[in-house]
């Protein structure tokens, strides 16, 4: 972090352009369009930008007291998700006889063209402006010699007709990019897609990432870029299998059907009386949660692994599993308070698709979750090495008295069934009850059928 002389240096240096100054506190689109530029660093002078709040065009300081609330709104900038790809970025607290400084210090990012809001902000001198068509080019072929990961790769021997354009259009490029700014962009899709990313104009094919997200045959290319679920009968493989299905196809298809999938035949719902005039309605496995967890699975895995990502549910838990372990700077000591991405552009359209947040705060959640849902909470399994699970358990509450049945009344009433000449108790009350309904009401419920069939 830059120290209390310099930063008093950089102030008064006003032809500087590697500083913004500002006196206001809350004008948010002048400090996330500042922070966008400086992480775009177009002059490629690969040093960091200051976002300066406290002080006038002049370098004097404007009296500013900088309080928690203010250092807490200028750090969370970072993880909001406006600014993609996440910038990086410190924020420290100066103070002075004249007043206070907040001074936020954003490093160059190594995977620009960065975006806030969809438009690519750019420092030209002391002054920021939207990028233009060249300025946007340069930013991608920095970013094309920057390439360390998967999903930025190109993918050999594929080009433009492997990819759904129409899907394109009509369902990444209008949430990812500003629509006035889409409108006026006259460029190939080719461009428009490697601006984001999504294709290497050197080798004139798509990416790695673009092939998973948008591929008319990603499994040619990524053979285990699929989703296989499978519900077991029992608590183990070796039960006999009830169902199962292939979610395969690229992702911009499949995630949806994923979705459709959790919320209508994962998450089954019931209402627990809790009050004479009040219920609550249980899942057997929330659905948020349980969404949270598969998406983050495919946005994690290892797509160099010719291995699918394993979504099985047996009698009493769900299990997913995807293909690599934990990545980068995460651990089992510090997991789920650090993150880091393996797939950076398939996590950021994820995003951009609205299927994750990257807010770093979804496995909180989940585990909140699944507890007031009486899943308890959910287990990870860090011991695979190069594969992570993790362990979803059947919802408790879901089979409380009254609706449903106990696991353990479950248990007794298939073992009673089991024994010859006998019924469980439930079973021979109901019939005598049913033996001894008045035959009058019998008929009569008889003649109203007839009565509507006429």
């Amino acid at each position: 972090m830059i120290t209390q002389q310099e930063i008093l240096q950089l102030l008064h240096d006003t032809e500087s352009y590697r500083v913004e100054r500002t006196t206001s506190k809350t004008d948010s689109d002048k400090f996330c369009q500042a922070i966008c530029a400086f992480s775009n660093d177009i002059s490629d002078s690969g040093k960091n930008g200051y976002l300066v709040i406290g002080a006038y065009d002049n370098g004097e300081l404007s009296g500013l007291k900088v309080d928690d609330h203010l250092l807490l709104t200028i750090s969370n900038i970072r993880t909001d998700g406006n600014i993609l790809p996440q910038p990086i970025m410190t924020v420290e607290k100066f103070s002075f006889e004249q007043g206070d400084l907040l001074v936020a210090e954003i490093q160059p990012s190594e995977f620009p063209p960065v975006r806030y809001r969809g438009r690519v902000w750019v420092r030209v001198g002391p002054r920021k402006s939207v990028a233009s068509e060249a300025e946007e080019k340069i930013l991608t072929e920095k970013r094309l010699s920057n390439v360390r990961t998967f999903d930025a790769k190109p993918c050999l021997g594929t080009s433009l007709q492997d990819l759904d354009v129409p899907l394109i259009r009509k369902e990444f490029l209008p949430k990812a990019v500003a629509e006035d700014i889409l409108t006026d962009d006259k460029r190939p899709v080719e461009e428009q897609l490697a601006s984001l990313g999504f294709f290497d104009l050197r080798y004139n094919c798509p990416t790695m990432g673009a092939v998973v997200l948008f591929g008319n045959n990603p499994e040619r290319y990524v053979h285990g870029s699929y989703i296989q679920y499978v519900r077991f009968n029992g608590e183990d493989r070796a039960g006999d299998i009830i169902n199962e299905y292939k979610f395969d196809g690229n992702l911009c298809k499949s995630l949806p059907k994923i979705d459709t999938f959790v919320e209508t035949s994962i998450a089954a719902k019931r209402p627990i009386p809790v009050s004479v005039l009040r219920e609550e309605i249980v899942s057997k496995y929330p659905y948020w949660a349980t969404r949270e967890l598969l998406m983050n699975a495919i946005m994690h895995r290892d797509y160099d692994s010719n291995a699918p990502i394993q979504f099985y549910e047996y009698d009493n838990r769900i299990e997913i599993q995807n293909p690599g372990g934990l990545y980068g700077k995460v651990s089992p000591t510090n997991f789920p308070n650090i993150s880091d991405y393996r797939n950076p552009f398939i996590a950021e359209a994820m995003k951009v698709l609205g299927y994750v947040n990257r807010f770093s705060r979804g496995v909180y959640r989940v585990q909140k979750e699944l507890k007031e849902n009486g899943n308890g909470a959910a287990t990870f399994d860090f011991s695979l090495r190069t594969a992570f699970r993790v362990v979803e358990n059947i919802s408790k509450k879901y089979f409380e008295e009254g609706f449903g049945i106990h696991i353990g009344e479950k248990d007794y009433l298939e073992n009673s069934q089991k024994l010859p000449g006998k019924q469980p108790e439930t079973t021979r009350k109901t019939a005598r009850n049913r033996k001894k309904l008045p035959r009058k009401k019998t008929e009569n419920y008889t003649e109203v059928i007839r009565c509507d069939e006429k």
